[in-house]
């Protein structure tokens, strides 16, 4: 994957919640954290596993809004905009063929979909977390 710029992203905090983040040019991209150093980390990561999997999918990934572009919009104000980077150098992403149940590849597509990832960025997520907790 070749390298890419960096993307603005928007924390949110309600009062009962974690710092949220999510991306203007990602709609439906979104983390939190505990912390903002937290949500910070996992906006990078969580940009990063999407943005590899638009490439794994053969997708072109969007240029960079300004920050003028992005906090123009109305609903954007309301959020801190932070410079999210994508990895750098991340491993080339190679295609694979795997099989699943049908309901399951329904639950992951949905998930995918509701939680703004590509399916191989989530697929690629999940099996990273579930290696970290081993």
């Amino acid at each position: 994957m070749s390298k890419y710029k960096s993307y603005i992203g928007l924390i949110h905090r309600d009062e009962e919640s974690d710092f949220g983040v999510s991306f203007p040019d990602f709609p439906g991209v979104i983390t939190a954290g505990e912390t903002l150093d937290e949500a910070r980390a996992l906006a990078e990561e969580a940009l990063s596993f999407h943005v590899e999997g638009i490439v794994a999918d053969g997708e072109a990934v969007p240029e960079p809004s300004s920050l003028e572009q992005v906090m123009a919009e109305p609903d954007n104000q309301d959020g801190v905009a932070i410079l999210v980077s994508v990895r750098a150098n991340a491993p080339k992403a190679i295609r694979v063929n795997v099989t699943l149940p049908e309901d399951v590849l329904a639950q992951i597509d949905e998930y995918s979909q509701t939680h703004g990832f590509t399916r191989s960025g989530f697929l690629a997520l999940a099996a990273k977390r579930a290696m970290e907790e081993s």
